[in-house]
């Protein structure tokens, strides 16, 4: 199952570990590539109405109907309602991205290593306050059991096959999207080459 914690306007005014519009493309590029496989998600966002803002207008885009778990607790985990609802998936398995890497990404995958979950850290979907408060998180996720990955990563194992005809046309319409200057070769190989290029 794919978590999403706190992707919302006030986290993104503090991230400062990478460029913004780059974490955006890449968490809808997540987003997208778990409606293409039908992944269960669950949303989750802090003090949305009294400080953090509303959940990232593009994700809540990519699932309108999706219920969004509040939370006021920093560590997602310790929100009842949070791992309910993740449980509730019936997944062991959690690809797991937000702001900020250092507080809202660390203390959840720890809580969930701790009680047996794989856990997955999109690292190009998340970011942190400064380059090493990002950095450092990313290796105490690492040294604890967690295992970084990026958004197209993702996309791609869950794709696995190009002979997959269910969900070819989708997965490379994510990647046309969202992949730059892949997706961008993509587009010419299926213009110039064979319609069914995949890359």
């Amino acid at each position: 199952m794919m978590l999403f914690v706190d992707h919302q306007p006030q986290m993104f005014f503090g991230a400062g570990s990478t460029d913004r519009a780059s974490v955006v493309n890449a968490t809808v590029g997540l987003a997208k590539a778990a409606r293409v496989f039908d992944v269960p998600v669950v949303l989750s966002t802090v003090a949305a109405e009294s400080f953090s803002g509303p959940l990232l207008p593009q994700l809540r885009e990519v699932f309108p109907k999706h219920e969004i778990v509040d939370r006021t607790s920093m560590n997602a985990w310790e929100d009842q309602a949070l791992v309910d609802a993740v449980k509730a998936t019936g997944r062991t398995k959690i690809i797991l991205s937000g702001l900020w890497t250092e507080v809202c990404l660390v203390m959840p995958a720890l809580c969930a290593l701790a009680q047996g979950y794989e856990v997955y850290v999109v690292a190009d979907a998340s970011a942190g306050v400064t380059p090493a408060a990002h950095e450092h998180a990313m290796q105490r996720m690492t040294a604890a059991g967690a295992v970084p990955v990026t958004w197209l990563q993702v996309l791609l194992e869950l794709q696995r096959d190009w002979a997959r005809t269910e969900t070819y046309a989708a997965t490379t319409e994510v990647v046309k999207e969202h992949a730059g200057a892949y997706g961008l070769g993509v587009t010419y190989a299926q213009a110039m080459i064979d319609p069914h290029a995949a890359g």
